[in-house]
């Protein structure tokens, strides 16, 4: 089976690496440009691309994969199948119907749910008790195409958005092999998805400012589910304090956003409904720490309030 392979960042690379190791012939790998990076603006490559030449595979880079061009580059590796991991870029009809058995998508949901861009950090942020990832094949629509496998797993009370990220690249490669066995025997079997099902969109900063009136559950969900990016964060004293692990503790009486106690290893926040025990920390342009290395170094009292403007 020869193959074209699309996919840009990390989560690609495990179904990437499965597919070559697997005896797949991975004829081609598209990925993004290069994009700058760090204050020198320093081109990138993607992960995908540095696992590309690492494989010994062609890469191809196209800015837009709708160009006549980049098309056109793609059809002339005869694919039977297009596989594509978070490839970053919508798919023209021409390049869907260029493989011979079609062009497959793994998505990290159990679809239809939870379609877009981020469905692993709204898996933790909404509190789900199991999540999985799913094959299918590609139409126009954004996650829409007919249902191959789905493989679940549970998440933990401790599941942050980078460790269930972790276990869904590895999910993801094995139910593509799976995938790609099936279809080459005339085995795989497709479920059409039903026209109703949520999206989620991309993960932006802004939507780690902590509101404190928020239930401290849905706080400790959210710090858990924009670990390892963008982090969870509110301010102290006109600074960022990210938060980076946090306990829910019933009860309380105080303001949303006041420190009502302060402890030897952990310090706790009033929400609008219960309490935020605050563990790990980073003041702004410091490393991570746990709260007992911060309260020694920013020492807080009991009284005072947390949030942008205080």
């Amino acid at each position: 089976m020869k193959a074209v392979f699309m996919g840009t960042p990390d989560f690609s690379v495990p179904v990437l690496r499965a597919m070559a190791e697997h005896g797949v012939d991975v004829a081609a790998v598209v990925t993004q440009p290069d994009k700058p990076q760090g204050r020198s603006k320093t081109p990138a490559a993607s992960p995908v691309k540095l696992e590309a030449e690492r494989l010994g595979i062609p890469v191809l880079q196209p800015a837009r994969m709708r160009a006549p061009e980049a098309i056109a580059e793609v059809k002339g590796f005869e694919p039977d199948v297009i596989v594509v991991v978070a490839f970053g870029q919508i798919l023209p009809k021409e390049v869907l119907d260029i493989p011979k058995m079609g062009c497959i998508n793994v998505h990290a949901s159990l679809l239809p749910d939870y379609r877009g861009a981020a469905p692993i950090q709204y898996a933790v942020i909404d509190g789900l008790e199991e999540t999985g990832v799913t094959t299918m094949f590609m139409d126009e629509g954004l996650d829409t195409g007919d249902i191959l496998l789905q493989k679940k797993i549970p998440l933990s009370p401790e599941e942050t958005g980078g460790s269930l990220f972790d276990k869904l690249s590895v999910l993801g490669a094995e139910l593509l092999l799976e995938t790609l066995d099936r279809l080459e025997a005339g085995t795989l079997s497709r479920t059409p998805q039903p026209k109703d099902g949520n999206y989620v969109g991309m993960i932006r900063k802004s939507m780690g400012e902590m509101d404190f009136t928020r239930p401290a559950a849905e706080l400790e969900r959210l710090v858990r589910g924009l670990d390892p990016w963008p982090s969870a964060y509110t301010f102290r004293g006109g600074k960022m304090l990210k938060i980076w692990k946090a306990a829910v503790i019933e009860g309380g009486s105080g303001r949303p956003g006041e420190v009502i106690q302060v402890e030897k290893n952990r310090f706790l926040v009033q929400t609008g409904e219960g309490i935020l025990a605050v563990l790990e920390v980073q003041p702004e342009g410091k490393k991570r720490m746990p709260a007992d290395a911060y309260l020694r170094g920013y020492p807080m009292k009991a009284g005072e309030c947390l949030g942008k403007g205080l």
